[in-house]
């Protein structure tokens, strides 16, 4: 799939406003990091300009969670841009230790390149 002409939007928000989607949509009353909502169907293949879907991130969990890691805020900020979209794009790694495992993967595989090209 060529994913040069799709479109995300990408919202920064403070922990109560993620608190209140994650309930929304989720049913957890509890602030998380990111959140992806989807604007297509898998398996349909997207027309040019197609709207992803859209990534909210909570940044002051996404502070939290660069201290507790030991990375920059951008880092962090980078790696659940990353996760949303693999998300957007159909992985999920709730649904078994090997979609986890492939997520991550994924994940680290498009960070390094994204480092690299920086």
């Amino acid at each position: 799939m060529d994913l040069s002409s799709l479109e995300i939007s990408v919202l920064m928000v403070n922990d109560p406003a993620m608190r209140r989607l994650n309930r929304t949509y989720r049913g957890k009353d509890r602030t998380t990091d990111v959140l992806s909502f989807p604007q297509m169907s898998y398996g349909n293949e997207p027309q040019p300009s197609t709207l992803l879907g859209d990534i909210v991130i909570s940044l002051p969990q996404a502070r939290r969670q660069a201290r507790e890691y030991g990375v920059s805020l951008y880092e962090e900020v980078s790696r659940l841009l990353v996760h949303g979209l693999l998300h957007l794009l159909g992985y999920d790694h709730e649904q078994s230790r090997y979609q986890a495992r492939v997520m991550s993967a994924l994940e680290e595989e498009l960070l390094r390149e994204g480092r690299e090209h920086r």
